[in-house]
């Protein structure tokens, strides 16, 4: 489901994450609501997964909308390494 290289997106409220999820849907990111990966915490269980070569435009369509998430990580291999 989460392949190298993919960004992993954690919010601390089901609301900001379905919320984030509409807004870059709207704007056709192809993006993926997923359950939070074991080895990360997330308080309401799901994350927004997304190519990483998106990264920046993701990034500032959720800076934009106030959405920005708790944490951001990137899979490589079996581990996830928090990056921002």
């Amino acid at each position: 489901m989460i392949r190298d290289g993919d960004c992993v997106a954690i919010f601390h409220s089901i609301h900001r994450v379905m919320k984030a999820e509409k807004v870059l849907k709207g704007q056709g990111f192809p993006i993926l609501l997923i359950p939070a990966p074991r080895a990360l915490h997330a308080d309401c269980g799901l994350a927004i997964r997304y190519a990483s070569a998106d990264r920046d435009a993701v990034e500032e369509v959720l800076a934009a909308e106030g959405l920005l998430p708790e944490e951001i990580h990137v899979k490589q291999g079996e581990q996830y390494l928090k990056i921002g």
